[in-house]
């Protein structure tokens, strides 16, 4: 008797909670404020004010009631704004010359409340690529790649600081069943003139993309595992750069990255990232370096590419 008593007792407590009407409050939205942003350009010095000739800029982003980050680097061209971990992010500008850009850094705080800055930082780039290297990619012309599913280790991941991808490496045609997007994909790397480069990524079969913050494709869902996903393609401009890993030639390396413009192509496999380090390159085989990003950032990707037949 004593637990039918019980029981009831229950029963009508539900019954009152289920009547009452849930309140939801955002609570206090308060903006960010006092927002800064430091613009370290490396190689700055009394000699060369606007950096060493290598494009890299790092950013430090501070303020109070911050709770995310976002940058676009230039406001010359698409707005594609970059999520910065921590307020910290590091951008390799290409294009080549001295260039003055305008920063714009958005700070999101409680409730999506968003505070905006602008700032301007100039950068001196010198670099010129190997003429074999230009030659290899785009045949002085324009040239179409494709990745080489046909070689072992043709995809692999390892630590950022070393030059090989020594945790993973797929085997031959190891994503054909579950992600034959990886192989159909075509690269058209297009040279236009000096200092004029295209590349045009066509996706008949989806693209190969992690998804949300992994992926800086437009149209890919929030969440959801590493796959094809239906994605239009995309042409942006590239230029060439000295590779940011700091690698020997006998690593080897080229010491020459592609750095692609814009969010809306890639080179493989879909990256925030923008620069691909070319570790070896000869008419006929390509061996790329693609860091990882936000918790991933330890890690670094490697792909093989051949000409499309």
């Amino acid at each position: 008797m004593k637990n039918i008593k019980y029981f009831m007792m229950v029963l009508i407590a539900i019954g009152f909670t289920s009547c009452e009407q849930d309140t939801y409050e955002f609570g206090t939205l308060t903006s960010p404020s006092e927002l800064t942003v430091a613009a370290d350009v490396v190689g700055k010095t009394t000699a060369n004010p606007n950096g060493d000739g290598t494009g890299v800029v790092n950013f430090t982003i501070t303020g109070k009631n911050i709770l995310a980050t976002k940058v676009d680097f230039d406001a010359d061209d698409a707005v594609d704004l970059v999520d910065a971990p921590n307020g910290k992010i590091t951008k390799k500008y290409s294009t080549n010359g001295t260039k003055t850009y305008q920063i714009t850094i958005v700070a999101y705080g409680a409730g999506g409340v968003a505070t905006t800055i602008t700032k301007e930082v100039t950068v001196k780039v010198s670099f010129a690529p190997a003429a074999s290297i230009v030659t290899a990619l785009t045949g002085d012309s324009n040239k179409t790649w494709v990745v080489d599913k046909s070689v072992p280790a043709h995809f692999g991941v390892g630590p950022a600081d070393n030059p090989a991808p020594i945790w993973w490496s797929a085997n031959v045609n190891e994503k054909v069943a579950t992600a034959n997007c990886f192989y159909t994909t075509t690269f058209k790397f297009t040279k236009l003139g000096a200092f004029n480069y295209t590349l045009q990524v066509t996706n008949p079969d989806g693209a190969f993309t992690k998804t949300g913050a992994f992926t800086s494709l437009p149209g890919i869902p929030a969440s959801g595992d590493e796959g094809c996903y239906a994605y239009g393609g995309g042409t942006s401009a590239f230029s060439f750069a000295s590779a940011s890993s700091g690698f020997a030639a006998s690593t080897p390396s080229t010491q020459t990255s592609i750095v692609l413009s814009g969010v809306d192509t890639y080179i493989g496999v879909a990256s925030v990232q923008k620069e691909y380090e070319i570790l070896s390159i000869t008419p006929t085989a390509m061996h790329l370096r693609v860091l990882g990003y936000g918790p991933e950032s330890g890690n670094a990707w490697y792909l093989k590419l051949v000409p499309a037949q």
